[in-house]
């Protein structure tokens, strides 16, 4: 059953040319952040120290009740992009059940263990979201060849892809990500991946279509002392989250519209 959604808010998302900003959040709030910043959409997660996994029914619907478009991220567990026929079942109903509580779209990615796109399950995901926006996300970046892959993704039926260009950082991927424009054809290229404000411009330059960023910051830790919940590898990410920073969201609206 859909979600019976609140009204939204007064102040619409921007309705101008230039660069379309999305910022990735974890919450309500943060999509609250991101919409007063004048960000044009989101991306939802949970556990961004972790790399984004899939957000709950629930946060998904409080979340699209803010009134900005969502893209909830559909990944079933950290690590690599190689999934197994079970996940990709998880994943083509958490698609569904995405579309069904409300979302503009999603963000999926699969890889085979060769390191090439994995067109079964990516036709898959993209039936099951009925018509609504698929971005590829940073699965890309792990591709063997991410300029081969990209050429790929408008026969597939992707929207969009969120590419660094292959490396940890937007701002280091430039070369390549200015390839993957080239080939990309009606398919979006939206740059992330580490991406600062002062790249902005750079990636202006290569004719990418959208810029993507956290705008993040650490929490405060409240309610008392430190006690490990989990394994001594998971335990950094534990100790901390973030959460979406105004000023980070506001400078890169600022950014962005400098060079429109």
């Amino acid at each position: 059953m859909a979600p019976s959604l609140r009204p939204a808010p007064s102040q619409a998302p921007r309705d101008a040319p230039g660069l379309a900003l999305e910022i990735a959040v974890g919450s309500p709030a943060g999509a609250l952040t991101a919409l007063e910043g004048g960000a044009d959409r989101v991306e939802l997660c949970v556990g961004l120290e972790l790399g984004g996994l899939t957000p709950s029914q629930g946060l998904l619907e409080a979340t699209v009740e803010i009134g900005l478009p969502v893209h909830a991220l559909i990944r079933p567990r950290p690590g690599d992009f190689v999934f197994s026929p079970s996940e990709v079942d998880v994943m083509e109903r958490e698609v569904r059940a995405a579309v069904a509580s409300g979302a503009a779209g999603v963000v999926v990615g699969a890889l085979r263990p060769d390191g090439t796109l994995d067109p079964i399950a990516l036709e898959r995901l993209v039936e099951a979201a009925g018509g609504r926006d698929v971005t590829l996300h940073r699965a890309i970046d792990q591709a063997q060849d991410p300029i081969v892959a990209a050429s790929q993704l408008h026969g597939l039926g992707i929207t969009r892809v969120l590419t660094s260009g292959g490396a940890s950082r937007a701002g280091d991927g430039l070369a390549t990500l200015a390839r993957i424009v080239e080939v990309a054809g009606p398919v979006e290229v939206m740059a992330g991946g580490g991406v600062d404000v002062s790249d902005v411009p750079a990636l202006r330059g290569l004719g990418v279509d959208a810029v993507h960023l956290s705008a993040k910051r650490t929490a405060e830790r409240a309610g008392g002392s430190w006690v490990s919940l989990g394994s001594q590898a998971t335990e950094a990410a534990g100790d901390s989250y973030f959460i979406t920073d105004d000023s980070i969201v506001m400078a890169a609206r600022k950014a962005l519209d400098a060079v429109a």
